[in-house]
């Protein structure tokens, strides 16, 4: 900048001299104190000189409308060079974030800020128009720099990650969708094999009751059996299909063989409702065999925990509740009192080896028979003491006309079971 200033006053002091030359006339020229307007017009003394001639007037005027030039273009300059400091600035931020997105691009784009710094911030030219020119070509170049990052790298390759992850999402679906398709396939067949499985098991089953019942209807005669509870449980028990009517008298006699303890248990009990102990026998625990007709209690004296076989019959009238007690025939004991003027209601069920605390259900395992028993019958009446003779030493065959002792009328549950027996052939071994 001082170098154009000094050229400008060689210039015009040149002038100066040929004007001289020219006219005959002579200047003398000083240096123009600050503040001072550029001109001639000064002496040695510091006053102002008189000019008449025409030609000092536009040397001076010139004079100044060159430093109010450079003053503009100073001021220009340093403008510019605070808005390309700026775009740069910009610039460097934005290939900040397009370096954060493609690392592999840069190191080249480094040297491409390297190039563009060079051109917009390294020596300007000194012609203003050359000064202009190169200004918009940076910015154009700049814009168009810009333009890209925004549209052509980072939206393009943004596009690209976000197919990319799109895609694999939509195989690791697909993917799932098979295997839940084949989870779904063998689920399917397994349950289909363990269902024919089961109705395999189920047919086999019913093969073997069927044979199981061929074999029980193959007794000699319908009353040669008889029920077998092994276990002191709730759940094996036997049922009497038959039920019994009103009734003002009974007799019931049985065959039963058991060496349980303590306690035989339960060999048959009938519920009604409203009335589970409507006649219930019943030895549990350390008491003696009970007889229960209405809930009432009446204790006989037999005594069949030996494990061998004994006939028993106990008979019971309303009439003054009077009860007899048989073992083997003999009439071992008596009693009255027992549920007096009570008729048996009718409509209930009969079980053999459980004690109902509902009607047909609500066992209990301590109060269950534990043994063998045969031969169950059931009369509306009192029998004659030589009936139950003959019933006992197999003398005579007389089936209760309430309840019969047949094989049809008789059903097992919970792994009771039904065998053949001829019980006077098995009593006379027993002993």
């Amino acid at each position: 900048m001082l170098a154009l200033v000094v050229g400008l006053l060689y210039l015009v002091a040149g002038r100066a001299v040929r004007s001289q030359d020219a006219t005959g006339s002579r200047f003398v020229c000083n240096a123009i104190p600050p503040g001072a307007e550029p001109g001639c017009g000064y002496g040695p003394t510091g006053n102002r000189v008189q000019s008449s001639s025409p030609v000092e007037d536009e040397l001076r005027n010139t004079i100044i409308q060159l430093r109010e030039t450079i003053l503009q273009q100073k001021e220009t300059i340093v403008s510019q060079q605070g808005t390309i400091k700026e775009l740069n600035s910009k610039l460097a931020r934005c290939e900040a974030a397009a370096d954060e997105s493609s690392q592999g691009k840069s190191r080249g784009q480094g040297s491409r800020r390297k190039e563009y710094g060079k051109n917009t911030m390294g020596d300007l030219p000194r012609d203003p128009s050359e000064t202009i020119d190169q200004l918009g070509k940076t910015m154009q170049s700049l814009k168009g720099r810009l333009e890209n990052l925004e549209s052509s790298t980072a939206n393009l390759e943004l596009r690209e990650l976000l197919r990319q992850r799109l895609g694999a999402l939509e195989t690791q679906l697909l993917r799932k969708v098979a295997e839940l398709e084949e989870e779904k396939s063998q689920l399917y067949n397994e349950t289909a094999a363990h269902r024919q499985r089961t109705e395999s098991a189920l047919n086999s089953l019913l093969e073997r009751i069927t044979e199981l019942e061929k074999n029980n209807n193959a007794f000699k005669s319908p009353e040669d059996f008889k029920v077998s509870l092994p276990l002191r449980t709730n759940y094996l028990y036997g049922r009497i299909k038959k039920s019994l009517p009103e009734m003002y008298a009974f007799t019931v006699c049985m065959w039963l063989k058991s060496s349980a303890s303590p306690g035989i248990g339960t060999p048959f009990s009938y519920g009604v409702p409203g009335q589970a102990n409507e006649i219930v026998l019943i030895e549990w625990g350390n008491n003696p065999i009970e007889l229960l007709v209405n809930d009432k209690v009446a204790q006989l004296p037999l005594s069949v925990s030996d494990g061998h076989w004994h006939h028993i019959c106990i008979t019971w009238t309303t009439r003054d509740g009077f009860w007899e007690a048989y073992q083997d025939g003999e009439r071992l004991g008596t009693g009255d009192n027992l549920a007096p003027w009570h008729p048996i209601k009718p409509g209930g069920v009969i079980i053999l080896g459980q004690e109902q605390d509902i009607v047909g259900g609500r066992f209990d395992a301590t109060q269950a028979f534990v043994g063998e028993l045969s031969q169950f019958n059931m009369w509306d009446r009192v029998l004659r003491p030589v009936d139950i003779m003959g019933l006992a030493n197999c003398s005579a065959y007389m089936p209760g006309n309430v309840v019969p002792w047949i094989d049809a009328n008789v059903e097992v549950f919970g792994g009771a079971t039904k065998a053949a027996l001829e019980i006077c052939e098995d009593r006379a071994f027993d002993s």
